[in-house]
């Protein structure tokens, strides 16, 4: 792979990569104000790399629009890397004026987003990726919302505006700020879709420690959960798509090809699979929650679905084809459970939870007895040694919380007693 430099060019008029929208976007002001933006011709600096230029591109062409007292802010010069691989970050300078955000989809902002999941790009609170944008959750979220230059958690709200937990759809982000430290705390992820109709998880992409990541994340985030504010980008353009209830991530819902599947995968499509899959009733099949790696738990999850539509054979062999993508993305066809979807992609009925009451030692009901069975029909039935009861006691508990800790759930979130969600999800 060649070594990226950064050079003076004049890029061609019709690309439709982020750095020629700002560049069409500087001479468009120079002509409305009928001065130069920089010297006698605007020039911008652009990433000739291998890896690509224009992150949005595979959604369509981007285009950039002014911020307030941003209508000169491009420059001229030249600058170059020094000589690394490829993969190497590329140094900043401090000075380096903010350029126009872009005008994003919702699908842009996550293909983006998806682009530094996919290359796995290390955590760093000082370095710059090739893009140019800082390797931190500030500067992954800045990335993604095409912001031209790396925002912080102290103002990433004002290219935002701030919205409710209902209203939260793909490419929002999720804020914490902590003003009285801000270096301690402070944290945004990107949101992609709910993986449950209650609402109490989602799909997140986030910049953190080792590298960037794309997995189920409990509502509003692992800790410090009541700080999170979401917002939503400032300069949000049309032609986006809402999020699902229980079939988690949206983004685009077109198929991503059969190599993104299978052994040695290792990609964002792997974490949708599976968290879309869990939303359909798989969560048994995962015993720390879906990740980007391919395992059998996807492999076993997969098939699984597939078998409950009544499909058999190389139909049913757990690795997904264009049928099974559009079925999860659809929120079509019937859960695991054997449970077909209902209008507004909710599993059939659930019975009513008995209250947290019910799972306390000593007591003795149906309820007791309905999970136990539940628990073993999925898979965790392993601390009974002589089947489950009408008695709650420490083998029904210890099962609760296997079962809780493979939805990835940790804390008290995995304590062994079934609250609603708990109940909920054993049932669909």
């Amino acid at each position: 792979m060649s070594i990226p430099v950064f050079d003076d060019v004049e890029p061609l008029p019709a690309c439709g990569c982020e750095e020629c929208a700002r560049r069409r976007l500087a001479d468009s002001m120079a002509r409305d104000t009928g001065g130069p933006a920089t010297g006698a011709t605007t020039r911008v600096v652009v990433v000739a790399a291998a890896a690509g230029t224009a992150l949005g591109g595979a959604a369509g062409a981007v285009a950039a629009v002014p911020l307030p007292s941003q209508a000169t802010a491009f420059t001229t010069g030249r600058a170059a890397l020094a000589a690394a691989p490829a993969t190497a970050t590329a140094a900043v300078p401090a000075t380096a004026p903010a350029a126009a955000p872009l005008r994003l989809t919702r699908d842009q902002i996550i293909q983006r987003a998806r682009t530094w999941a996919d290359a796995k790009v290390p955590y760093s609170m000082t370095a710059y990726w090739k893009d140019g944008y800082r390797q931190d959750c500030s500067g992954f979220v800045s990335m993604a919302w095409g912001l031209g230059s790396s925002a912080w958690t102290g103002n990433l709200a004002s290219y935002g505006v701030r919205i409710t937990k209902d209203e939260l759809m793909p490419g929002d982000i999720l804020l914490f700020h902590n003003a009285a430290d801000p270096e301690h705390g402070s944290h945004t992820i990107i949101f992609d879709g709910w993986v449950d109709d209650a609402h109490t998880a989602y799909t997140g992409y986030e910049q953190t420690v080792p590298a960037t990541r794309v997995q189920t994340t409990p509502y509003a985030y692992w800790s410090n959960s009541g700080k999170y504010i979401p917002y939503r980008y400032k300069y949000l353009a049309g032609g986006s798509s809402s999020g699902s209830g229980s079939g988690g991530s949206s983004g685009s819902t077109a198929f991503p090809g059969t190599s993104a599947f299978g052994p040695g995968a290792d990609n964002a499509s792997v974490t949708r699979l599976g968290t879309m899959l869990v939303g359909r009733g798989a969560s048994s099949y995962y015993k720390v929650g879906p990740g980007p790696k391919w395992s059998e738990s996807d492999r076993g999850a997969t098939s699984a679905f597939q078998r409950a539509q009544g499909w058999s054979g190389g139909d049913a062999d757990g690795l997904p084809g264009p049928t099974t993508w559009s079925y999860l993305v659809q929120d079509k066809g019937r859960d695991i459970s054997g449970a077909p979807r209902a209008s507004g992609g909710t599993p059939a009925k659930v019975p009513a939870y008995p209250g947290a009451g019910a799972f306390r030692p000593g007591q003795t009901n149906d309820s007791v007895l309905a999970l136990g069975k539940r628990l073993v029909a999925k898979g965790f039935g392993k601390n009974y040694t002589v089947g489950p009861s009408r008695t709650w006691g420490e083998a029904d508990r210890r099962n609760v919380e296997a079962f809780q800790r493979s939805l990835g759930w940790t804390g008290r979130d995995a304590d062994g007693y079934p609250g609603p969600e708990t109940w909920r999800r054993l049932f669909t």
